[in-house]
């Protein structure tokens, strides 16, 4: 069985789908420090053939907070403006009734916590694209790991979860040691995106934007074919 553990970011880009294609179970890691500047509250979509970030407003966030600490600063202003941005710049996309459909519900719902905000975003999806993969959060389904270190947490949650493979994202070379992870017999692997391009109207593509925009031009079919183009090394 394959786990995967990651932070809860706000409509992520298809590599941080991939990743949740590439494995059994998929825990929401939520008690570990807020990153500023980070993926947690925002992320790109297409504005005027660019890259544009948007960014969920937070009351007082820290880095020295849990992240399902942080509230969301939300109200009916930034909802209006975003919806009509959105509009805007997908109105003419193919999937875009589909798509704008999935971002009312994510928001129909006050979510106070950006945790909360995130992981409904991700849930959303991903039952859209119906996949398989068990979700889990850590602060719920493994609270008793809270205060061992980095490597030494990832592992506690495996064997409560009774996987023997753990799949991390390629950045995490830096950190994590196969052979630690060899010596508890449990197999580290790390995730090799591959992002291949879609058309975005008649545009030069842009890649690496939030999943927002990979629906807005791909039907589910179409985008099962991208979330499957990744290697495990």
């Amino acid at each position: 069985m394959k786990i995967a553990i990651m932070q809860p970011y706000l409509f992520p880009y298809l590599g941080y789908f991939q990743l949740i294609h590439a494995v059994d179970t998929f825990v929401f890691y939520d008690d570990v420090n807020f990153i500023k500047r980070g993926w947690i509250n925002r992320n790109q979509i297409l504005i005027d053939n660019k890259a544009a970030l948007f960014t969920v407003p937070l009351k007082k966030a820290s880095q020295n907070k849990f992240i399902n600490e942080i509230e969301t600063s939300l109200d009916e202003k930034w909802l209006t403006q975003f919806f009509k941005t959105i509009e805007q710049n997908y109105k003419n996309a193919p999937f875009f009734h589909e798509t704008f459909g999935i971002l009312k519900k994510v928001f129909e719902n006050e979510h106070t916590k950006i945790a909360k905000l995130a992981i409904e975003s991700v849930l959303q999806i991903s039952n859209y694209l119906q996949l398989e993969t068990q979700f889990e959060i850590s602060s719920i389904d493994y609270p008793t790991t809270i205060g061992l270190s980095k490597a030494e947490r990832l592992i506690a949650i495996c064997r409560e979860n009774k996987s023997e493979h753990y799949v991390n994202p390629s950045g995490g070379k830096e950190l994590y040691s196969k052979n630690t992870f060899n010596k508890e017999c449990i197999t580290l692997s790390f995730i090799e995106n591959e992002l291949l391009p879609y058309t975005q109207y008649e545009n030069e593509f842009v890649k690496g934007l939030s999943i927002i925009d990979v629906l807005m031009f791909n039907s589910v079919e179409e985008t099962k074919i991208l979330l499957s183009n990744y290697k495990l090394n």
